[in-house]
């Protein structure tokens, strides 16, 4: 006879689903009413690696189908696409710095008073 409480049941579709849809940890975790310390022991037993690297691989799917779902919104809405884009597929307003080295050197100009004299002369103002 065991002794214990009895396992947890967890749907492994709906738990790929809710990743999928970029819950949290705790979102997860309320759902099926479980400890953290369950979750991470049936990842393991079900998939051979902790929540978090099966989270990782499973909320990508979740990611297609927003980056679909964005390109519809732009065609009405571009605040919705930005708002998507940029919270949960990490796209920025400022490009990413390069490691071009021209992009890391600074290009300084100057324009002395003689320059902009030399300037008028030759069009014939003074």
């Amino acid at each position: 006879m065991k002794m214990g409480r009895p396992k947890k049941e967890i749907d492994q579709k709906i738990f790929e689903g809710l990743c999928g849809l970029q819950c949290t940890r705790n979102e997860i975790l309320e759902f099926f009413h479980l400890t953290d310390m369950t979750l991470n022991r049936w990842c393991k037993e079900v998939y051979h690696e902790t929540f978090s690297v099966v989270f990782a691989k499973k909320r990508g799917a979740g990611k297609i189908s927003l980056r679909r779902t964005g390109f519809r919104l732009a065609e009405t809405s571009a605040a919705a696409w930005i708002f998507h884009a940029k919270n949960y597929l990490g796209m920025r307003d400022q490009p990413e710095p390069t490691d071009d080295a021209f992009a890391a050197q600074p290009i300084a100009v100057t324009i002395t008073v003689q320059d902009a004299s030399k300037t008028a002369n030759k069009e014939g103002t003074q």
